[in-house]
């Protein structure tokens, strides 16, 4: 796993502008029905990360005009909570995801969600680049840190290590600290536990 500097990583220097997938209608990615984006490239390197192809920067497709258009559409019922950012690293492909997070606000407005993992905390977005600041200071929950192997928890609630944290984003922003979502519940038997019983 690599620890950044502040500002030492930029979308301008790395991200290709592509996406490694796009899912709509899925219930994994967040809360409720989402859409989710695989944006490609990621330089943290989490020992044991399970989508280990994609932190290829040149993996996946060029994101399109036409992919954004279905997104929008994708998102128009009303069973459609929101959508997700992932892959990949988010904040290093703030090219395609502001492009993707302007359209959805101007359409929406704040009725569907905006939902982002990242590799990097909330505290490190806050004083890094520019674009990353902007980026976060448009999404409404950030799923952040590393992934640590020796850490791994599989009661844990959208996460996979209990150094992560589900943050919301506009409270944090209003106290000035990092706050946890109010709806995290995390459970107190993993599928593995659940299984063993059985």
């Amino acid at each position: 796993m690599r620890n950044p500097n502040p500002k030492e990583w930029q979308a301008q220097d790395y991200s290709q502008n592509r996406i490694a997938d796009y899912k709509a209608y899925n219930f994994v990615d967040g809360e409720g029905i989402r859409n989710s984006l695989y944006v490609s490239g990621c330089l943290f390197a989490c020992e044991g990360c399970f989508n280990k192809a994609v932190q290829n920067f040149n993996y996946g497709v060029p994101f399109t005009q036409e992919l954004e258009d279905q997104i929008i559409e994708d998102l128009r019922p009303d069973y459609v909570q929101g959508l997700t950012l992932l892959g990949g690293e988010p904040f290093l492909n703030t090219p395609v995801c502001l492009q993707v997070v302007d359209r959805v606000r101007q359409e929406f407005g704040h009725s569907k969600d905006i939902w982002s993992w990242s590799g990097y905390t909330y505290e490190e977005l806050l004083v890094d680049t520019q674009d990353k600041l902007e980026l976060l200071s448009k999404i409404d929950i950030l799923v952040d840190g590393r992934f640590e192997l020796s850490k791994r928890n599989l009661n844990l609630q959208f996460r996979g290590s209990s150094n992560q944290r589900i943050i919301d984003v506009a409270a944090s922003k209003a106290q000035g600290k990092a706050v946890i979502w109010a709806k995290c519940k995390d459970a107190e038997e993993s599928y593995e536990q659940i299984k063993k019983q059985i």
